[in-house]
């Protein structure tokens, strides 16, 4: 299947699964929405794909998709993979649906993955990418008007050093003082930084704040007493 169809095909039994159990355990109204999220046809992202898809593959094998015109790398020494383009949001298509349903009381899983990407605004088509799903929660956030931005990952707070034994956990920081630490080149590429990026892009354009903390310590940060608090 193209990778959009894929894209789809994961959000609606991924959200299925969530939004059984949200119905079961709390009782409220749950939906989950398919989210297309548009790109710009010109991002550099397309001349330069960078993100790895789908299983390890043999040179043999990758020498043959590379013949079919796809992009494939070496990837860490594990074997091969395919990579694709990462472009930026620059639109969530339903986040009108989104905002409405959220303001009748429904729980809304949506933009799973980082969205379905397409190009265009009235006819759309669905292409061969995939969006980064912190920049595409941030665009969310925005674009809905939400108050709080949180991302959940696997650590309770970001951390400065943070493959260092002088490791120092961030607990509140503003946002100038967060970009200079990103200059710094203090946050993996492939792990924080991307999540940096998005809570100081929804900080900027709201001047709301926004929060980056570990799924099991949710509540906790959104009571102040748990995870890295970004402030404008």
């Amino acid at each position: 299947m193209p990778l959009d169809v894929c894209g789809a095909f994961s959000q609606g039994f991924i959200g299925y699964m969530i939004q059984q159990n949200l119905k079961n355990i709390i009782g409220v109204d749950v939906a989950t929405l398919i989210t297309q999220v548009a790109v710009d046809k010109e991002d550099p992202a397309f001349k330069n794909p960078t993100k790895p898809i789908g299983p390890f593959y043999g040179e043999a094998e990758a020498e043959e998709m590379r013949g079919k015109g796809l992009s494939v790398i070496e990837d860490s020494g594990r074997g091969y993979r395919r990579v694709v383009a990462s472009p930026k949001p620059t639109r969530i298509l339903e986040a009108r649906i989104i905002k409405h349903l959220v303001e009748n009381n429904v729980i809304v899983i949506a933009a799973g993955g980082g969205g379905v990407p397409v190009f265009g605004d009235g006819k759309t088509e669905g292409i061969e990418a995939v969006i980064d799903k912190d920049l595409t929660a941030c665009e969310l956030a925005i674009e809905t008007g939400a108050d709080i931005l949180l991302i959940a990952t696997d650590v309770d707070n970001v951390f400065l050093n943070y493959r260092s034994e002088e490791r120092i956990a961030l607990r509140e920081v503003h946002a100038p003082e967060l970009e200079k630490y990103l200059a710094e080149g203090q946050f993996g590429v492939g792990s924080m930084e991307p999540k940096i990026y998005a809570v100081l892009q929804f900080v900027r354009k709201t001047g709301n704040k926004a929060i980056i903390t570990s799924d099991k310590r949710i509540m906790e940060a959104l009571e102040g007493r748990a995870g890295t608090v970004i402030l404008p």
